[in-house]
């Protein structure tokens, strides 16, 4: 599927026509002779449009004499876009091709950052650019990465409630899960970070519009918030993970320790019963009372037994 984009007086209108379209985002799916026959026909390399269809493609930044090739990571709910990795999120990349009149922006599945960009950028009162537009597609990225962030301490949070009295792994199994979110998101933060430096250099060069220069230091700013706030939450995750495992550990040897006493106290009656179950003289067995009389004594014994255990704790 192809979506065209004009920037006419500065403003951003979607329009039907590919012939006088300046950016062009294309989603999925994808057919491969098509792709590579709009690939001909714009004079770009197909490699630069099957590089994002790779999953696990890296971020990069590439400058030739006619294009500049730009690939960022971009956060997406594992909504079985990954069936073999239990992370709850993950990032994808995006891939931007820009020459010196178009821009071609996609990504290999459906990226709800992008279908924002391309719904919402309609109404932004800027004076547009080919460069504006690569610069909100950055901006979004990282507002989705503090947004799902926001998402991850929440559960960190529900997490760390329901985990103070459990002495089960699930806690954990889901800690595992989120920590592994975050390794990816500082990963690519990082990437994109650089990525974005790089291109800051080559608008520099380029030209020195007030505007874009604006949006670059607001981006970078949020960058750095989105990398403190990943690394915060790998800290907390970790000490979480450290003291939680120690709890689990104490709630199964206090558990343990209960089991244990319990089995001694009942253990006292049985020794008693098995005793006078045996076929040998034993005190109290002519008495006509020997059965009660064995089980008062019985009683006693487990009480003090009990009321031994409570004192020192053990119960």
């Amino acid at each position: 599927m192809f979506l065209y984009f004009k920037i006419e007086n500065g403003k951003l209108l979607q329009i039907d026509d590919a012939s006088n379209a300046n950016w062009i985002h294309i989603t999925p799916p994808f057919v491969a002779k098509d792709l590579e026959q709009f690939a001909l026909e714009n004079n770009i390399p197909n490699s630069h449009f099957t590089d994002c269809m790779d999953l696990y493609e890296q971020s990069r930044y590439e400058i030739g004499k006619e294009l500049k090739q730009i690939i960022i990571n971009t956060p997406i709910y594992n909504n079985a876009v990954d069936v073999d990795d239990e992370a709850d999120y993950l990032t994808i990349p995006v891939g931007i091709i820009q020459t010196k009149e178009k821009l071609f922006t996609f990504s290999a599945i459906n990226n709800p950052m992008m279908d924002w960009c391309t719904k919402n950028m309609l109404e932004k009162q800027l004076e547009f650019t080919l460069d504006t537009v690569v610069l909100y597609i950055f901006k979004r990225t990282v507002f989705y990465f503090i947004f799902y962030l926001r998402e991850i301490n929440v559960q960190i949070s529900k997490i760390e409630k329901n985990l103070k009295h459990s002495s089960s792994n699930d806690g954990l199994n889901k800690l595992l899960k989120i920590q592994k979110s975050l390794i990816y998101f500082l990963n690519d933060l990082r990437a994109d970070e650089l990525i974005l430096e790089k291109h800051k250099e080559a608008l520099s060069i380029q030209n020195d519009s007030i505007e874009n220069n604006k949006i670059i230091r607001d981006v970078m700013i949020e960058y750095s918030q989105a990398i403190d706030m990943s690394n915060v939450y790998s800290g907390i995750l970790g000490n979480m993970m450290s003291a939680f495992g120690s709890i689990i550990s104490n709630n199964l040897a206090y558990v343990v320790n209960r089991l244990t006493g319990v089995t001694i106290v009942l253990m006292i009656p049985t020794l008693i019963a098995g005793i006078y179950g045996m076929n040998i003289p034993l005190p109290f067995q002519e008495h006509p009372f020997a059965f009660s009389i064995v089980t008062i004594i019985s009683a006693l014994i487990t009480g003090v037994s009990l009321y031994y255990f409570k004192h020192k704790k053990w119960l």
